[in-house]
């Protein structure tokens, strides 16, 4: 039911889900594209499962609040939301921001985990609260949020299918997501199926400093050619994109 966004194949989504997200980075920066401190959720942004992912997907978007009296929560229309994220190709990342000044009721638990894996999602990014962490856990959904919370208090939704910034990055539908132990990170979709590539290849310059330290003979002058070496292997990358 996907119309309109941009995808990769599968089998660079595949690639992109199995390289960890620093590699990533590092691989973004080699295309100048964007600054270097943007593209990626900052530290209030953390995995909830040790064994539930790494996982790439993209992104469906909701704002939701829960600081209200009961009766006030007036919500979005949920059919309206559900229909937006079957909009956006698969698999899909549930990308969540809660309006709150301090999120005090969670989105997230058994029954709205159970209704977007349903949906195709295969977790969540957060900014905002999650809860029923164990019953989440086996269901193989995802996790990635600021905050662990006891109840849903007036939870309500507010809008959907629009940017919304989660701990500094910003997220419109559809964008490309990788999310592992280390956080969150946005792929550019322009350049993402040339980023396993880069990845290899930058790995292949970072050995040149690690295998001189594992020389067993190690100098400051040494240290510092291997360096250099290194750098510029690096410079040559960037130059040939």
């Amino acid at each position: 039911m996907a119309a309109g966004f941009a995808k990769v194949s599968g089998k660079v989504l595949e690639e992109l889900r199995k390289i960890p997200t620093p590699a990533i980075a590092n691989a973004i920066e080699a295309f100048e594209i964007r600054p270097r401190n943007m593209g990626f959720c900052d530290s209030r942004m953390h995995p909830v499962f040790a064994d539930v992912g790494p996982i790439a997907g993209y992104a469906t978007t909701l704002t939701v609040g829960a600081d209200l009296p009961y009766k006030a929560a007036k919500s979005a229309d949920r059919s309206g939301y559900w229909k937006h994220i079957l909009s956006v190709p698969e698999p899909r990342i549930a990308v969540v921001r809660d309006m709150d000044d301090q999120p005090v009721g969670a989105f997230w638990g058994e029954v709205n985990a159970n209704v977007h894996l349903s949906l195709g999602c295969i977790g969540t990014v957060t900014h905002g609260g999650v809860r029923d962490l164990e019953e989440v856990e086996e269901l193989g959904f995802a996790y990635f949020a600021t905050d662990v919370l006891v109840s849903h208090a007036s939870v309500y939704m507010i809008d959907y299918g629009i940017p919304v910034n989660v701990c500094g990055l910003v997220v419109s539908p559809g964008d490309l997501l990788v999310c592992d132990i280390h956080g969150v990170i946005n792929v550019p979709m322009e350049i993402a199926e040339k980023i396993p590539e880069m990845v290899k290849k930058q790995a292949e310059a970072e050995r040149i400093v690690i295998d001189y330290c594992s020389s067993g003979n190690v100098s400051v002058e040494g240290l510092s050619s291997a360096w250099n070496q290194m750098e510029e292997a690096r410079r040559a990358l960037s130059k040939k994109m």
